[in-house]
């Protein structure tokens, strides 16, 4: 079963009451655990002081002798977003990654998981363990191509696979007008394909919980009737798309896990390596760039020539031509440092005016439409819907009349 983020029951700290008392009224928690909640979102006494409206002194005395009044506690749980029973617990939860981490940043290990990418991963495990539900509810048949491939296959082999469940022709990047118009084509597709699939920028619908591009680009949640992928859509348009191909590639060969990469050069796991050289063939297959190569290589700026052809970014088009010895690897670096703040300003973290073509990616076709469904057959509770999808009622209910055209709306 997937871990939703919860913990072995713990007992209640000793100063608990068990009536409703003044919220005014000091209690004594664990100093550890006060400590545990503001480091938790990487603040120094001072800024949690400065977001809480009060002096320094007072949250160094709290994480000293644990004294804080029910109020207070209220407002820390809010600002560092923690469920406030956690505030109570004897000592801190265990808030670690319930995936497998393949994070690498400039060689130094993955940071502590924030608060907004754990909350993200718990929420698509939710969704996603309902959705496995329902398939099966209705007799569904598990996807025959999650898990089907391993790391001994071929991965030009696992490439084309890819490119056969999505049903795409050859050249068909080429087709698409923009890099925006060819994220869209192929999200969709991939959707399509059965697979759950989520961008978004931040936590839910919270505009004000950003998701940070520095700390992680996607991940993948394996499950052979409702894998799903998730997209962070903070970052420039050209790197979803190399995220996309990277997780459903994490699917093709049954590896749940979370992703980053550094200059495109992924951890020292078997893993990764394999996923993003399939991921690389997927977007832009061997055969197809040696064979163009010839007509760009003496021309100013090739990578960026391959990558409006192929509909990636100048970054990715260079490390493919890294990878199949095209270029030296001191090209490739050299071009890295140049061109790495390239599309940094196409970031899809806001809706640009439109909600529900956010929306439609934010929750994803195949989910809403399952969940709109479920809801109008009575098989869901609706409470249970606007949990599970982040909406409220009143944009939930427009959400159901809007049906099977939320579903096939055009994206963006």
């Amino acid at each position: 079963m997937p871990n939703f983020g919860t913990h072995q029951p713990y007992a209640l700290h000793p100063s608990m009451t068990q009536t409703a008392p003044s919220r005014r009224l000091q209690i004594t928690l664990e100093p550890a655990v006060l400590q545990w909640a503001r480091e938790r979102v990487n603040l120094t006494p001072e800024e949690l002081a400065e977001g809480l409206k009060i002096k320094p002194y007072r949250v160094t005395e709290w994480e000293q002798s644990g004294k804080i009044s029910i109020a207070q506690a209220d407002r820390l749980a809010a600002r560092t977003y923690t469920p406030l029973g956690y505030l109570y617990l004897q000592a801190p939860p265990d808030d670690s990654l319930p995936i497998r981490d393949f994070r690498t940043r400039g060689g130094s290990p993955p940071t502590r998981p924030s608060p907004n990418l754990l909350d993200t991963i718990y929420q698509m495990q939710r969704r996603q363990a309902w959705m496995r539900d329902d398939l099966i509810e209705n007799e569904e048949d598990p996807l025959p191509f999650v898990g089907a491939y391993s790391q001994r296959d071929d991965h030009t082999k696992v490439a084309a696979a890819m490119r056969d469940a999505l049903g795409l022709n050859p050249g068909w990047a080429e087709e698409q007008r923009s890099w925006r118009e060819a994220l869209s084509f192929l999200r969709s597709r991939v959707d399509q394909a059965g697979i759950l699939v989520v961008f978004n920028g931040v936590v839910g619908n919270s505009n004000s919980r950003k998701l940070d591009p520095k700390e992680f680009l996607g991940f993948a949640l394996v499950d052979e009737y409702a894998p799903l992928v998730f997209v962070n859509s903070a970052y420039f348009i050209t790197a979803q798309t190399f995220t996309l191909a990277h997780e459903l590639a994490h699917l093709f060969v049954g590896e749940t896990g979370l992703s980053a990469f550094d200059k495109l050069m992924p951890a020292n796991n078997a893993t990764e390596q394999f996923c993003n050289r399939t991921a690389a063939e997927f977007l832009v297959p061997a055969e197809e760039l040696r064979a163009y190569w010839p007509t760009v290589k003496n021309q100013n700026n090739p990578s960026q020539k391959i990558a409006l052809r192929f509909k990636v970014s100048a970054i990715v088009a260079a490390r493919r031509l890294l990878d199949l010895e095209l270029i030296e690897r001191d090209t490739f670096f050299d071009f890295y440092e140049r061109n790495k703040g390239q599309g940094k300003g196409q970031a899809t973290t806001r809706s640009s005016g439109n909600f529900w073509n956010t929306q439609r990616w934010r929750i994803g076709p195949r989910f809403a439409s399952a969940i709109v469904r479920a809801a109008a057959e009575g098989r869901l509770l609706y409470r249970e819907a606007y949990s599970l999808t982040g909406l409220k009622r009143n944009t939930f209910d427009m959400l159901r009349q809007l049906g099977v055209r939320f579903e096939l709306a055009s994206s963006p």
